[in-house]
């Protein structure tokens, strides 16, 4: 079920953000601007994102979800969100997007608490050339703000070789697996 949100409100605060929906509506709004200081306000004060990229670690708190929303919105452009359901306080919500030049699709489990802040947000995306495309970039832009360049330098020159790869893999790999491609009957192999 997509449903219409409401016009956001340019004096959206967290004060007047109250309900659910009004919480929901300033999030797709800051997201589609990319503003994360304006979504950092409609955080919990115990925020959790739970990332599609690793298991080894979440962020936690609202200044390192909204740091973290900063790297994402520098690598993730044109947010359009085109699906939303849910009610009360558990909502999914959909978008398109772009990273680089990969397209990107994302899905975003929203948890609120009594108060309509936005206590947890679990994050799955796809295709896989666009989250490694989103990994080789989010990792050492976050490091890099954390004063950390040499990781980030490391981080950058082993993710990239991935995205690369997996970009390279889906364009000129993948598309043999076709089911609707002709299948070409060649000898038989003897074993």
């Amino acid at each position: 079920m997509t449903e219409e949100r409401p016009a956001p409100s340019s004096t959206t605060t967290p004060e007047a953000t109250t309900t659910p929906e009004a919480t929901i509506a300033a999030w797709r709004d800051a997201a589609e601007r990319g503003d994360a200081d304006a979504a950092g306000h409609l955080f919990a004060a115990g925020i959790e994102v739970i990332s599609p990229l690793t298991e080894q670690f979440r962020f936690h708190g609202p200044e390192q979800v909204t740091a973290m929303l900063a790297a994402a919105f520098e690598t993730i452009s044109d947010i359009r969100f085109h699906t939303q359901v849910g009610a009360d306080r558990t909502w999914a919500l959909f978008f398109h997007a772009r990273a680089g030049r990969q397209f990107v699709e994302e899905a975003q489990l929203l948890r609120l608490d009594a108060s309509s802040h936005i206590r947890e947000l679990t994050l799955f995306g796809r295709p896989l050339p666009a989250l490694t495309a989103v990994m080789s970039e989010i990792g050492p832009r976050l490091l890099r703000g954390r004063r950390r360049p040499a990781l980030a330098r490391l981080v950058g020159a082993l993710t990239g070789p991935v995205a690369a790869l997996t970009r390279v893999g889906d364009r000129r790999i993948v598309p043999l697996a076709d089911p609707r491609r002709p299948h070409r009957t060649g000898p038989a192999v003897r074993g």
